[in-house]
Formats: structure tokens, C-alpha cells, sequence
């Protein structure tokens, strides 16, 4: 098993569909936590993650970090929603890393679609 295990609810994503992911950390060694970065390809949009592990985020973030302290089980769910009007498909990659001191330890990239 890899020291990180990334995984999305469906790689088929629409404008305003709810996105379910779960990221889970069998790392031996100390670390921080997890973040989640998405990258919406040929555009300036952005996701919005909206909860983790059941706790409703308040401000609009569109990089989320979660601390191993609110990991129980060394597990992360989370939400998130991309909400503009596509024009064309575009691949959306997500890649989830373990951090540690401010230094990426391992990561792993998901692609998914989005459209209308």
C-alpha cells in the first residue's frame, strides 16, 4: 500500500454536483496533514471546498489543507463543488499530498471530467 490512497465518488463531474473524496494516510513517519489542491485545465475557475470529515468550511477555499488532528483514523472526506457554466469539457486534476514541515512527503493525482 502507498503511503497515500486518494479517491473521488465519480470522476464524472457536473457544474454543481456535490464532489466526494476521501484521502487516507498509512505514512509511518510524523506529519502535518493532507492538502488538496485542484486544478480546472484551459481555465481561470476555481472548486470550492465546501466541508471535511463533517465540518461545513465558511469561507470560499479553493486549496484545502486538513490537519492530522481532525483526521481520525488517519482518514479525510471531503466536499467540494465547481459551479461555473462550462463551455467545453475540461479535465480537472486533483492531487492530494502529505505534508510534513512544509515539504510534500508523497502525493497522488486523480483526473476527472467536467461538463455540463
Amino acid at each position: 500500500m502507498k503511503d497515500i490512497e486518494f479517491t473521488l465518488n465519480s470522476k464524472e463531474i457536473h457544474m454543481n454536483s456535490e464532489i466526494k473524496g476521501t484521502v487516507t494516510v498509512s505514512y509511518p513517519g510524523r506529519y502535518d496533514g493532507v492538502v488538496i489542491n485542484t486544478t480546472i485545465l484551459d481555465s481561470n475557475e476555481h472548486i470550492t471546498y465546501k466541508s471535511y470529515n463533517g465540518k461545513k468550511i465558511s469561507q470560499n477555499v479553493s486549496r484545502l489543507f486538513i490537519n492530522k488532528d481532525v483526521m481520525p483514523e488517519n482518514k479525510a472526506e471531503f466536499t467540494a463543488v465547481i459551479s461555473f457554466e462550462p463551455k467545453q469539457e475540461h479535465e480537472v486534476k486533483f492531487r492530494a499530498s502529505i505534508i510534513e514541515q512544509h515539504k510534500e512527503i508523497e502525493s497522488q493525482i486523480i483526473f476527472g471530467n467536467y461538463s455540463a
